[in-house]
């Protein structure tokens, strides 16, 4: 672990390596005013918009959009089936059908979904709708159960429990970056009519909780968070249903697993009442059952939270960037990549250049990752990836 103290506050960063770029992010969160006790750093951060990847930060009475980042409710969700093994052909054509009822990357559904699959649907109309929601509301009901690009992913995988599981990445699409980069605009604009002692080019302006502006933000959080959820939860779904088509319905399902990285929540820490921020960090409550993914070629995690108060109850959201997505293109070699996923037997993602900024060596070590936060959670079943399929 590396303890930061020159700052205004103290900083935990369970990682004994941490990228300049991210280091001169976390230096400037070191200084926020508002800022409440500590702030920790989990081991899978590198740079962001704003802060780090991999950032948990706290506040008694300000909100900072950027901190959320503009993927708003972004996370992961596993089930494990009945299934012991899976061979080859059966995969490669339930891939073959999810791909034809996920859209991946910026494609969508070709006509809206079922309006009962939106958050807060009473089945006659809506609750009131925040502002950019209500204005996004009808692209977002061709989106919902669509994967989106980067790092999000479809995978199968075997567990070491002996069974097969499905695990899903993805957010909260266009609708969550429309309330990011909405509320982030209007923070700046604020904060300079307020002449805020955050300097502007540090990107982490703010909203005080209990202004109009400030609670509004909230809603329109809150309400991308539950649209994130029913994103995974509809694609979940689908991908169930291929299974069950594959084995006639014989096949059986746990309960989905459920755990976002991208969001901020009122909690009691340190005998306050204040706003933790997790951006690309998720919650590690004593007990909590979460989903630690690594690369499209290596082992993803089902862990259980310890309650560490240090990291506010929180661990990594996953593996971790070690070469952005530019740099990978034009680093990596293709060959290698797909020789090293053909050799594990996974089926893949990567077909060309363009496809190396998700490609395993982009990746920090998940081992290392993991034996960083050993007193962050417990590892319940490892998982190896069968075959991805990549936003």
């Amino acid at each position: 672990m590396i303890y930061y103290n020159e700052g205004k506050n103290l900083v935990k960063i369970w990682s004994n390596e941490v990228e300049d770029s991210a280091m001169e992010q976390i230096k400037n969160l070191s200084n926020l005013p508002f800022g409440f006790h500590h702030l920790a750093i989990m081991p899978d951060n590198h740079a962001g918009f704003g802060c780090p990847i991999g950032t948990v930060f706290a506040s008694k009475d300000v909100i900072v959009p950027a901190i959320v980042g503009v993927d708003i409710g972004c996370g992961m969700c596993a089930v494990k089936t009945s299934l012991n093994e899976i061979d080859t052909e059966t995969l490669k054509k339930i891939m073959g059908e999810i791909r034809k009822a996920v859209p991946v990357g910026f494609n969508h559904h070709k006509t809206p979904q079922d309006l009962q699959l939106m958050p807060n649907y009473n089945g006659v109309g809506w609750t009131e709708l925040p502002k950019i929601v209500f204005q996004e509301f009808n692209n977002a009901l061709t989106q919902i159960g669509t994967l989106g690009g980067g790092n999000h992913f479809i995978e199968i995988q075997k567990g070491s429990d002996g069974h097969i599981w499905i695990m899903i990445h993805s957010g909260s699409r266009n609708l969550g970056k429309q309330v990011a980069d909405h509320y982030n605009k209007l923070a700046i604009s604020l904060n300079e009519k307020w002449h805020s002692e955050v300097p502007t080019k540090w990107e982490l302006a703010f909203l005080p909780i209990e202004s109009e502006e400030g609670q509004a933000y909230l809603r329109e959080m809150n309400y991308a968070v539950e649209f994130a959820l029913a994103n995974r939860r509809l694609m979940m779904d689908r991908a169930k249903e291929i299974f069950s088509s594959q084995w006639f319905g014989k096949i059986e399902f746990d309960e989905m697993i459920n755990i976002a990285h991208n969001y901020a929540s009122l909690e009691n820490h340190f005998g306050e009442n204040v706003w933790v921020h997790r951006k690309g960090a998720t919650l590690a409550r004593e007990g909590t059952i979460g989903i630690i993914p690594g690369s499209q070629g290596t082992k993803s995690y089902i862990v259980k939270g310890k309650g560490n108060k240090d990291s506010f109850e929180s661990c990594s959201h996953g593996a971790g960037r070690k070469m952005g997505r530019k740099e990978a293109q034009r680093t990596l070699k293709v060959e290698d990549e797909v020789k090293r996923l053909n050799d594990m037997g996974v089926i893949h993602s990567i077909r060309g250049v363009n496809d190396l900024d998700e490609a395993p060596s982009a990746y920090k070590d998940i081992d290392i990752v993991m034996d960083n936060q050993k007193d962050l959670v417990d590892i319940l079943v490892e998982l190896t990836p069968l075959a991805v399929i990549k936003g």
